[in-house]
């Protein structure tokens, strides 16, 4: 089978579906590969490099796509690319199926199976391809790392001669794998930190990273079945809104991460919590994307509101493209090689299969 890969838009997105580490792998598994001229070359992947893998490389976009049996990426194709697609090709990426359903469904229409990663039921044997879990370290890692740049105050506490200077104060909203992974990012830099979760499992993860868990009465309710957060009642919005509010005074920083699959970003910050802000006080919105997590998050800006800067970027992971893309590719690999009938050398799209019946756009 034909396996192939386009280069991403470089303007929206700087990383890779395949690395020459996995190229190996696809060509050992049995596919024939091919990429175009130049695919890594921003990344420090030479042609060579991806040549010895044992990958044709070409400088005709088009002729790659129209021999193609399946396509990876990282996001969808434009529309001159998707126009090139034919019946029974496979597409394999993160598709954002809310933001792109039209798309998706002229896709199905023409025959063309989508599998779209970000899907993935959260179970055991779809670990090793959760691309969701795999970019959201990086991603919570980075988002503290940006907001401590901008933070004009020093973030572990110091003992001098001329004082004390005290310890940063951080708010980690949503303790998912991007919120966990900036509680010990935080931490490992000597801040202080809170979170807060709708899902009472996050809990002792929380303070097994040596944060404090802020606990909203009833979060033991709203965790799905897949391991995801899902959208929570009035009723909760208001203690959760009461609890931020005062917990807002005391903190400096704070890192947004709450995402519902498939939807607009809650809006947890509200207008009237920034007045509970103290001033020079930072936001990083990793929600921005879909709405942000806060009232007055805009993508790619600096916002400033009553002292407090706001920020969120639409691709945080282009600031760390290899890590991001070694990852992304094993996890698109090994999804693939779950699809992939070895003996016969064809997809398997067995519905009964979860990981395939899950990420499959129908």
């Amino acid at each position: 089978m034909h396996l192939v890969s386009i280069l991403e838009n470089q303007m929206v997105e700087k990383r890779l579906a395949i690395t020459p580490e996995i190229a190996k792998k696809y060509v050992t598994l049995g596919f024939k590969l091919s990429l175009p001229n130049g695919y890594g070359s921003h990344l420090g992947f030479s042609d060579e490099d991806y040549k010895n893998s044992g990958v044709d490389l070409s400088s005709n976009e088009k002729e790659i796509i129209d021999n193609a049996d399946i396509i990876v990426q990282l996001g969808l194709l434009d529309d001159e690319k998707l126009s090139l697609l034919k019946e029974n090709q496979t597409l394999v990426g993160s598709f954002n199926a809310f933001s792109n359903k039209e798309k998706l469904e002229n896709l199905k229409t023409k025959k063309i199976n989508c599998f779209s990663l970000e899907l993935l039921p959260r179970i055991t044997r779809a670990q090793s391809m959760d691309i969701l879990s795999s970019q959201a370290n990086l991603a919570g890692y980075k988002a503290v790392i940006e907001a401590f740049q901008v933070y004009e105050r020093a973030i572990p506490m110091m003992m001098t001669a001329a004082g004390t200077i005290p310890a940063a104060k951080i708010l980690v909203v949503g303790a998912g794998v991007a919120g966990l992974q900036a509680i010990a990012t935080a931490k490992r830099m000597g801040a202080v930190v809170f979170a807060t979760d709708v899902r009472m499992a996050s809990k002792e993860q929380v303070e097994s990273l040596g944060g404090k868990f802020l606990m909203v009465e009833g979060a033991e309710n709203l965790e799905t079945e897949g391991g995801y957060a899902k959208e929570t009642s009035e009723d909760f919005k208001k203690k959760q809104e009461e609890l931020l509010s005062e917990t807002l005074k005391k903190i400096d920083i704070i890192i947004c991460t709450a995402l519902i699959p498939g939807k607009e970003a809650p809006k947890i910050i509200k207008e009237e919590m920034f007045k509970n802000l103290q001033q020079g006080s930072i936001i990083y919105d990793l929600a921005a994307i879909q709405g942000g997590n806060t009232v007055f998050t805009e993508v790619d800006k600096i916002v400033e509101k009553n002292g407090v800067k706001i920020l969120g970027e639409a691709n945080i992971l282009n600031k760390l493209p290899v890590s991001a893309s070694n990852l992304y590719a094993k996890n698109v690999f090994n999804f693939i090689s779950n699809l992939y009938d070895k003996e016969n050398k064809k997809l398997n799209i067995n519905l009964e299969d979860e990981i395939i019946a899950k990420t499959l756009i129908k």
